[in-house]
């Protein structure tokens, strides 16, 4: 019987009511030690199955409880959880099966290059569960998970949606953590409801205050504290409070015979209860099961169904850390000697490796190399790095830290790895470890610290003159600089390749724009960009900083059409590959190239994508530069309030792209002199060719125009006009430096009054990919008509920019044109604004589902595509097909939704 829980218990069984009529939902469970936390999951377990309701299917239950033994070992609580369903492996897509073979031992290592797709592959697995029936799943001392299992648990949490699955965590206050995740916090029991508790136990009134007192209302405390007067009811020293119930199982625990104690602190140290297991170490240390047996009659420890286990884990603790260390260490050689597991040999061998021993850092190594196999970066990270700390090569030392911070780095902890790294800097002349390392040291400071500094620190661990080995080093150093917007570190870094003898076009194109030199620097990437398109696959070897800057090329050198192939081509990638840490990067990209194409849904719905991963997996600098995308539309949209938010939410450094948004928003509304003040010209460097810098200077251009300072303009107009002819090249798509070569002739439109620059434009936009710079030009040439009382030409031109802004929901722009088209003797302007799009009516997670069902793809195969379960992408489509005026799958052909 629970007391004083009444509203936690009806919050769990509305949870599993949820489940029950289709939906899903987590919640964590939270409280100190000894609050109730397993109570409240055993009744729920108990209840959940009683009361079915209306729904005759049978729910089912599955349960993992984190042993804090077992914390370091790689997806140990995922075996626990996942091995009684192991025979519904076969209906996951087979990458994912087959992460999940690997994690239960049953398959081959998967070296996949993600942590993230065995968390997809549970989230899969949930959802096939669930198509039988409800599914409760119980995760107990969350606080002791291995943090593979934690990660995988908590990323198919945050997923679900419409599957039929509750999940319900219990952890400690502290030492687990579950962002996104609803909580419910365990209060201490009211003296109401102690009361209730011990009289139950039937405890005198006169005594009761005295133990409710001292215990706070901590239930584990009442229980104890109430046994503890029973067995010295003249003990007079005051009873513990709650955080020393502890010492008081200590105290119980001693007075057991030796034998006894030794049995316990075998089943304490073994932590799974597996029986034949404890039973083969015992033996080596001559006890037995039937030494157990006080431990049974105290109620301390249970033995049944071929497992041992503790009442509390409070008590395997003091079990444990009352041992004296020979006692322990003495008790964790029986184990690894008595271990038939290899992974549970070298966690018993860590325990007792307390100085140098070269065969055990080998074992441990290994085990490190099969936690990584299964993606458990974090775990293997760790043995790596116990490994290198007993081992007596030093060489060998050096490059298992260099493996230990790698790990780090790839399972999300960038301040560990580079501690790592810098423990294995010093200890190592090995060049191929000697540039893991600098890769991991560059890649922790361009995540958590000054982003030029990831470019310069590779730098410095390069000679004057790149060499075969250092090349590639060399290359990533450029593209951080790059990415960090240091044209300093650019220029070093392309002087380095040089110096060794080496080409390289992405290097040399980037350096020659920090010279100011569009003119050689545009065809060198230009040749990048063909070698890349035709040569895609050079991705698999390449470090991430340079696939980074490989996607921008196509902006810098405005070609749309390529750029936006280079972005979908790597989502697809990273989808494929399940490279969910990647994706935000691809994604943003692309969304910057949809925005430009006029997609703003699309762009959304990429960025939404983008920010939930971001967040997931604790990506903090690339959510933040997220914003981007959403300020652009947002400026084009004429929302102002959104464009202040993001300004506000965006760091200064990374604030660049939302400043040129807001250049926008100004021009849109009027007030030119803000437009020209916001943002300064950016210097000769990368920051001049960001994919918002090179629409802002034409932005600046009309700003300065329409202020009757021309000259304000001239150095945007200078570079920018550089800019669009250098880029123009034969072997470009059609739309490439159309568009910007059209708005060189807008501009110069603007600054000389020339009529013939302005059809010269509309001509070379008709094969543009820009709508809204096509309609920015219609509406200029459509003020310059209508001033010249050519109306009649004026409206035609007006309303196709009219229809585009609407589309665009541009409504600063609509406001013109419609001023505009009212003053050439149009009179119906207004009815048509704001005209219904059928992609606005569908949310952006609706909109990609639906995208992907039109194009034949199945709900399993969106699924493995936007890392959701099947269940959730069709109750995505449930919701869109009434929004879109249709009942199936073939009907969403006929419809068009770009």
């Amino acid at each position: 019987m629970l007391y004083g829980r009444t509203t936690e218990q009806e919050r769990l069984a509305r949870l599993v009511a949820g489940a029950r009529a289709g939906y899903s939902g987590a919640l964590l469970v939270r409280g100190e030690a000894g609050i109730g936390k397993t109570a409240l999951l055993d009744w729920l377990a108990e209840t959940a199955v009683q009361d079915g309701g209306d729904d005759n299917r049978e729910l089912r239950i599955i349960r993992v409880t984190g042993i804090e033994p077992e914390a370091d070992l790689a997806f140990g609580g995922l075996v626990q959880l996942l091995w009684p369903v192991q025979d519904r492996l076969n209906a996951l897509p087979e990458p994912q099966a087959a992460v999940l073979r690997a994690v239960l031992g049953t398959g081959q290592e998967q070296r996949g290059p993600d942590r993230f797709i065995t968390g997809l592959a549970v989230l899969t697995l949930l959802a096939d569960l669930a198509e039988d029936g409800p599914v409760l799943c119980l995760v107990d001392d969350a606080q002791w998970l291995d943090q593979a299992t934690a990660e995988a648990l908590l990323f198919a949490a945050r997923r679900l949606a419409a599957e039929g699955v509750a999940i319900v965590l219990a952890g400690r206050d502290d030492g687990f953590t579950a962002p996104g995740i609803p909580e419910l916090r365990l209060p201490r029991l009211n003296f109401e409801d102690s009361s209730r508790l011990l009289a139950d136990r039937g405890r005198a009134p006169a005594l009761r205050s005295q133990i409710i007192t001292e215990s706070a209302g901590n239930p584990l405390a009442l229980i104890e504290f109430d046994s503890a007067l029973r067995d010295r009811p003249h003990q007079h020293v005051p009873l513990p409070v709650a955080d020393r119930v502890f010492s008081a199982f200590r105290q119980q625990i001693g007075r057991l015979p030796e034998r006894t104690r030794l049995m316990m602190l075998v089943a304490a140290a073994e932590g799974r209860g597996d029986l034949p297991l404890l039973l083969r170490a015992s033996e080596l240390l001559g006890v037995g099961l039937g030494d157990l047996e006080e431990a049974e009659r105290a109620c301390l420890m249970y033995v049944m169904d071929g497992t041992v286990t503790f009442r509390h884990p409070l008590i395997a603790s003091a079990t444990y850390q009352g041992a004296v260390l020979a006692r322990r260490m003495a008790v964790h050689r029986a184990l690894a000697q008595a271990a038939e597991d290899p992974d549970c040999r070298a966690r018993h061998l860590l325990a007792v490796a307390h100085g140098p021993d070269q065969e055990v850092a080998l074992e441990l190594a290994a085990a490190a190399g099969r936690a990584q196999g299964r993606t458990a970066y974090a775990a293997a990270s760790g043995l790596y790095g116990h490994a290198a700390r007993i081992s007596t090569d030093a060489r060998q030392r050096a490059a298992w830290l260099a493996d230990a911070a790698a790990l780090a780095l790839a399972a999300g902890h960038a301040a560990q790895g580079g501690r790592l790294a810098e423990e294995a800097d010093p200890l190592t002349d090995d060049p191929a470890v000697g540039a893991k390392i600098a890769s991991v040291r560059a890649a922790v400071v361009y995540e958590l610290g000054d982003q030029s500094e990831a470019a310069h620190g590779l730098l410095a661990r390069v000679g004057d003159a790149a060499t075969p080995r250092t090349a590639g080093l060399i290359r990533t150093a450029a593209a951080y600089g790059w990415l960090a917007g240091d044209g300093d570190a650019v220029r070093a870094a392309a002087g380095r390749l040089a110096a060794g003898g080496c080409t390289d076009p992405l290097v040399e194109g980037v350096e020659r724009l920090c010279e100011d030199d569009a003119e050689h620097g545009l065809p060198l990437l230009a040749r990048f960009l063909d070698q890349r398109l035709d040569a895609p696959d050079t991705r698999d070897v390449e470090e991430q900083a340079v696939r980074m800057l490989a996607l921008t090329c196509g902006t810098i050198l405005g070609d749309d059409e390529a750029a936006l192939d280079l972005a979908a081509a790597e989502v697809r990638w990273c989808r494929s590959q399940a490279l969910i840490g990647e994706l935000p990067y691809a994604l943003d990209v692309l969304a910057q190239n949809q925005v430009l194409a006029g997609r703003h849904r699309d762009a959304e719905a990429a960025v939404t994508e983008a920010e939930e991963i971001a967040r997931d997996t604790g990506m903090r600098r690339r959510l933040a530069r997220l914003g981007a995308v959403r300020a652009r539309i947002a400026a084009v949209e004429g929302d102002a309030q959104r464009v202040r938010e993001l300004t506000d939410a965006t760091p200064a450094a990374l604030r660049t792209g939302v400043d040129c948004a807001g250049v926008l928003l100004d021009l849109g509304l009027g007030d030119f002199d803000s437009a020209l003040t916001r943002l300064g010209p950016p210097p000769p460097g990368p920051e001049r060719y960001t994919w918002l810098s090179l629409s802002t200077a034409a932005d600046q251009i009309e700003a300065a125009v329409r202020l009757g300072q021309p000259e304000r303009a001239e150095e945007a107009m200078r570079h920018f006009e550089n800019w669009a002819r250098a880029g123009a090249r034969p072997q470009a798509s059609a739309t490439t430096a159309h568009w910007a070569q059209a708005v060189v002739l807008r501009c110069r439109a603007l600054l000389s009054d020339r009529p013939e620059h302005y059809t010269q434009a509309l001509h070379l936009h008709e094969r543009s990919g820009r709508p809204f710079e096509r309609a920015r030009t219609e509406l200029l040439y459509g003020e310059w008509l209508r001033r010249a009382r050519r109306r009649n030409e004026a409206r035609g031109v007006l309303r196709s920019a009219m229809a585009t802004f609407e589309r665009l929901q541009a409504k600063p722009w609509m406001r013109r044109a419609g001023a505009e088209l009212q003053a050439s003797g149009e009179h119906m302007v207004t009815a048509r604004m704001l005209a219904d799009n059928l992609i606005d009516r569908l949310t952006p997670q609706e909109l990609q589902v639906v995208r992907l069902a039109k194009d034949g793809s199945s709900s399993r195969e969106i699924a493995a595509q936007l890392f959701l379960s099947p269940r959730t992408v069709e109750h995505h489509l449930y919701k869109a097909y009434p929004k879109l005026g249709v009942g199936s799958r073939q009907e969403l052909v006929l419809l068009d939704l770009t």
